[in-house]
């Protein structure tokens, strides 16, 4: 049962040591989609730095047209503010170029982590995957032991065995030690422990259903059990 308990948890144990590697790999992801992003941006800005250009070149190809002072004013005007909004966009630009750079910086870093976190992973599967087998290889011969044991109980004793072991789905044995049942940690009764050191029968815990056992030799005949010491706790009472 402890070795079925220890190869169940082995899934858990195993998400558990991916654990970091996923979360490497979910802000890689996020990374990888916002250096797209601010790509997608800068193209944006060229494109609308190279439509901005084209009119303010077409704006300059009208000078030669301009008749008057006050036509020319206006036009030295709007050049004026036609490169002031140019030194916005080439500034945007910038800004987005320094931003990418700055990603992909930390995209490499976390590729570098990623890499990092696979090697240490790979190690500790390979160690569950290792110890699964050796759990495997230990649970089948103590299965063929359990095996050969069964045959020689009496089918009856065995019938009774299961279905305690069954019900509980835990140990179904218990020992009794200073009137203590060591399943549950409660005081049991003294005839009864008097019967469960007599080894006559099988006998179970009033309180957790265990088959009680008995640590040490059995009861000689004729001697009883309440000439032992009694424990200083209540029948009933938790240790």
């Amino acid at each position: 049962m402890e070795i079925s308990e220890i190869r169940r948890k082995i899934p858990e144990r195993l998400h558990a040591a991916e654990a970091p590697l996923r979360e490497t790999e979910r802000i890689l992801h996020d990374t990888k989609a916002a250096i797209e992003a601010v790509v997608k941006e800068r193209r944006s800005h060229e494109k609308d730095l190279e439509v901005h250009e084209a009119h303010t070149d077409k704006m300059k190809s009208h000078a030669a047209s301009l008749k008057t002072n006050k036509e020319y004013q206006a036009h030295l005007f709007e050049l004026e503010l036609a490169n002031k909004k140019r030194g916005d966009f080439e500034e945007k630009i910038l800004l987005t170029m320094e931003k990418i750079d700055e990603l992909q910086k930390t995209f490499k870093e976390l590729q570098e982590k990623r890499t990092a976190f696979e090697k240490v992973f790979t190690q500790e599967k390979q160690g569950l995957d290792d110890q699964d087998k050796e759990l495997a290889t230990e649970l089948a011969q103590l299965q063929f032991r359990h095996r050969e044991a069964s045959v020689k109980v009496e089918k009856a004793l065995l019938d009774r065995y299961n279905q305690v072991k069954a019900s509980r789905k835990d140990h179904p044995l218990a020992a009794v030690r200073d009137g203590i049942c060591l399943g549950c940690r409660l005081q049991i009764p003294p005839q009864l422990i008097a019967q469960v050191k007599r080894s006559e029968d099988l006998h179970l815990c009033p309180y957790c259903r265990r088959i009680l056992y008995w640590e040490g030799e059995p009861l000689a005949e004729g001697v009883s059990a309440l000439e032992n010491k009694p424990s200083d706790l209540e029948v009933g009472e938790s240790a």
